[in-house]
């Protein structure tokens, strides 16, 4: 029987991208991890991974919460590091 961890670790996305999806969308881990993982295999589903965590650190950051929007950007840097500047694209 696979885990929570195992699909994690099967997964593209780190934990703590999953976990901003997840807040973004407002949907359980193991949901946030199957959209995720079917966004992150195309550059216009990598741009909507990005716009998604930036659009949520944006809110974060307009209700006060600026450790937390500090964090998320950082999420999304780590993911358009590892993944490319892909996401200029429509």
């Amino acid at each position: 029987m696979l885990t929570l961890r195992d699909c994690i670790d099967f997964s593209d996305l780190s934990e703590e991208e999953i976990l901003a999806i997840a807040e973004c969308e407002h949907i359980p881990l193991l949901s946030a991890l199957e959209e995720g993982e079917s966004l992150v295999h195309t550059p216009r589903g990598r741009k909507q991974i990005a716009v998604m965590i930036d659009g949520q650190a944006e809110i974060c950051e307009r209700t006060g919460n600026t450790v937390h929007a500090r964090h998320l950007r950082r999420v999304r840097d780590v993911f358009l590091n590892r993944f490319g500047k892909v996401v200029a694209g429509p």
